[in-house]
């Protein structure tokens, strides 16, 4: 028997993409925030949206935690981009290092919150840290070439620090901290006379 014709797949409505990008911004919010408040109920209030709502868009906790992290690493790769143009390289570098840690305080309450599972995450991760390695390798390129920065420390070992700074404490206020550390870890890098 054959199968029929395949039925045509209609664009998503308005109204429901803006829902979505509510959902996705709601969820950033809220898991940056952390605490026993993150949660997809909490979500949901924050878009103000109905929990079913929610689940139409992410049927999985998995699904938003997807969402929200491909989307912050599509921000991070833009803002690498535009922040070649900043006139002081390093600032540029810097200016990225800490959007990092808003990221980073992100997937840390989405991990408490949503418990992905790690292998269903894998290529996501995979994904996400080829283009952050590229990112940051142009960012360190354009900072080496102005002779801003010293020429030992390589973009995986950028991130490497920025991982250690911004899970080495867990504690109310870490990111003010990570802020800081970003900064010093910044300066470090830069070239001595």
């Amino acid at each position: 028997m054959e199968a029929g014709p395949a039925k045509a797949r209609r664009a998503p409505r308005s109204d429901s993409l803006r829902n979505r990008e509510r959902l996705i911004s709601a969820a950033r919010e809220v898991f940056a925030e952390g605490g026993p408040g993150a949660s997809l109920e909490a979500v949901a209030r924050r878009a103000e949206l109905g929990i079913g709502t929610l689940y139409r868009h992410f049927p999985t906790r998995e699904s938003l935690f997807h969402a929200v992290y491909a989307k912050e690493i599509d921000e991070l790769v833009a803002l690498a981009t535009r922040f070649l143009a900043e006139p002081d390289p390093l600032e540029g570098l810097r200016c990225w290092m800490r959007a990092n840690i808003r990221v980073i305080a992100t997937k840390r309450g989405m991990l408490v919150a949503l418990t992905p599972a790690p292998d269903r995450s894998r290529a996501l991760y995979d994904d996400s840290r080829r283009r952050l390695l590229e990112a940051a390798g142009a960012l360190m390129r354009r900072a080496g070439e102005a002779a801003a920065i010293r020429p030992d420390v390589t973009p995986e070992e950028l991130l490497w620090a920025l991982h250690g700074i911004a899970y080495g404490r867990d504690e109310p206020g870490w990111q003010v901290t990570a802020l800081r550390l970003v900064d010093i870890f910044v300066d470090g890098l830069r070239t001595r006379p």
